[in-house]
């Protein structure tokens, strides 16, 4: 199998999880995911399969949809319901709709966003949960070893504040309020990859002072794809062939990006990862004005890469065009 099989995701598993149990029911060792989603989360998670692997960063970089619950009243460490509270809850009242409306405003677009210390990013190589974990972990026997001997007041411990990882760039498209109950605040979320609804959660929360974190979280959409087309994982498990209903193939695969039909020749020349002139194309779907010469410097920078297609539309690789010529790199090879 080669392609995409796109997974409804239950709340329990982590994303490595039901990558293990696709290997399983499968019985494909090349299997990965395109996006991960915390254990308490669920919705669309796509696996890529076979030579499909190798399109895997394409898929995460796709934007995402999500409907998502936050609670408004206090903080936790992690930014969602598992965490301990941190500071005091708030005892005022609660934020009407328009108010959450108005701090919202702040997080639409693009902006600096500070992912939570509980997160797969990585600080000097680790990653930032392993590191939170760790100082988590050092706070605990500090408190007992002041009192055992003086010694371990002179000592100087090893540091107990989890470091935070770097803030990244991420966009907002939209942020729509469903409802608004009893300080809870239930959001439709269209954003970039890398966008951190629990960082949104503690944001919101401390932009209305009254803190805030994340106690349900759904992913409707990841890209191309959505509920419509994702499966739950036991259908899978319980029967194989539920999997093909939903299978995407390569030739489906990245529909978004523009594409070149290979002649003959210049398939033998693609699968080689050898350079390809106009001649080794018979067709394509690049814009009108950059068909010819294969500029791409007014396209979207994800619309640089370029779908090589056999003559039978089979999807072979991606390619990069030459800067200022009609030449194609093929820089991704599916052989």
């Amino acid at each position: 199998m080669d392609g995409l099989l796109v997974i409804d995701k239950p709340v329990g598993p982590s994303s490595h999880d039901i990558v293990a149990r696709a290997r399983r029911a499968l019985g494909e060792t090349r299997i990965g995911h395109t996006g991960t989603l915390d254990p308490g989360a669920s919705g669309v998670l796509p696996l890529v399969i076979g030579k499909a692997t190798r399109l895997a960063r394409f898929l995460s970089a796709s934007d995402k949809s999500y409907d998502a619950v936050i609670q408004l009243g206090w903080s936790t460490d992690t930014g969602d319901g598992h965490g301990a509270i941190v500071g005091d809850r708030y005892d005022g009242l609660l934020p009407a709709r328009d108010a959450i409306e108005d701090a919202l405003g702040s997080f639409r677009g693009c902006f600096l966003q500070q992912p939570p210390v509980y997160s797969a990013k990585k600080i000097d190589g680790q990653r930032s949960y392993r590191l939170a974990r760790a100082a988590a972990a050092r706070r605990t026997p500090r408190a007992s070893s002041i009192t055992a001997s003086s010694a371990a007041v002179t000592d100087t411990p090893p540091p107990d504040t989890p470091r935070q990882p770097a803030p990244v760039a991420v966009t907002a498209h939209s942020l729509v309020i469903l409802s608004v109950e009893a300080g809870r605040v239930v959001l439709r979320v269209e954003c970039s990859a890398g966008f951190y609804v629990r960082s949104l959660a503690h944001d919101l929360g401390e932009r209305l002072g009254t803190g805030g974190h994340l106690v349900g979280l759904r992913r409707t959409r990841s890209g191309d794809y959505g509920l419509t087309e994702a499966i739950p994982i036991d259908a899978i498990e319980r029967d194989r062939d539920a999997a093909v209903a939903g299978f995407v193939p390569l030739a489906m695969m990245l529909p978004r990006l523009p594409s070149v039909v290979l002649t003959a020749e210049g398939l033998t020349r693609a699968r080689h990862g050898r350079e390809l002139a106009t001649s080794d194309r018979v067709s394509s779907s690049l814009p009108a004005d950059v068909a010819d010469s294969v500029d791409t410097r007014g396209l979207h920078e994800a619309d640089r890469w370029i779908r090589l297609l056999a003559p039978d539309g089979e999807l072979v690789g991606l390619a990069r065009p030459l800067a200022g010529s009609a030449i194609l790199h093929p820089s991704v090879v599916l052989i």
